[in-house]
């Protein structure tokens, strides 16, 4: 019996064992035609173990380059693509940029941030006040999906204000939306189940069978 652990390093485990040895067997044929027509077998297989990366315009490319680096860079073929450089494997992704600055209120996020600026380049107007009262609403919704306990209109006011640099004030005849509304809508639906010989409403189904009308 053969154990992984006696066998050789898997490249890129996601194409498993089978298509590794595959390329060994295909960097052995001495026949460069062999070759080739091995290798773009080789390739229609992994395509077909991963159907969704079709979806990629390069998805060929990617292919030819996972097989290249599978084989060790040891594969001569006449590729579509050049194999990729040997440095990309060592290589280091580079580093992602996180932003500094600091959120002011965690539970609404930076996108509601970016969406008071914005309301802040409107005029004054109806159409500015609608857009304050659809940010305040949006508000009250995120406030509620992190603390379900009741939140007035005015505490959302006032984080709206603080928000905008006090630029953004809810006017004071505004109602929100009701907080058990949004509560109710954040609650997971619980799933029916209907007793047998009952209809929607719990009601016993009238049977229309009757022994009596039977006919023989």
């Amino acid at each position: 019996m053969e154990y992984n652990t006696q066998r050789k390093r898997m490249i890129i485990p996601e194409y498993g064992r089978n298509i590794q040895k595959m390329i060994e067997y295909t960097i052995s044929l001495e026949d460069r035609e062999k070759r080739n027509k091995s290798a773009q077998f080789i390739v229609s297989v992994m395509a077909g173990m991963n159907p969704q990366i079709k979806d990629n315009i390069d998805y060929q490319q990617k292919l030819y380059d996972h097989m290249h680096i599978i084989s060790g860079f040891r594969l001569d073929i006449d590729s579509p693509y050049p194999p990729p450089p040997k440095d990309t494997l060592k290589k280091k992704p580079e580093p992602l940029g996180y932003s500094d600055k600091k959120i002011k209120f965690r539970h609404y996020g930076r996108n509601i941030e970016n969406i008071i600026k914005k309301a802040l380049e409107f005029e004054d107007g109806e159409e500015k006040e609608a857009l304050i009262f659809a940010i305040a609403n949006n508000l009250k919704k995120s406030y509620l999906s992190w603390n379900r306990e009741s939140v007035n209109d005015l505490t959302i006011a006032k984080h709206l204000s603080d928000m905008s640099e006090g630029n953004l004030i809810l006017k004071e005849d505004k109602v929100l939306i009701a907080t058990s509304e949004v509560v109710s809508k954040n609650k997971p639906k619980k799933k029916k189940f209907h007793q047998k010989g009952k209809d929607n409403n719990g009601r016993r189904k009238k049977d229309n069978y009757n022994p009596r009308n039977k006919q023989y």
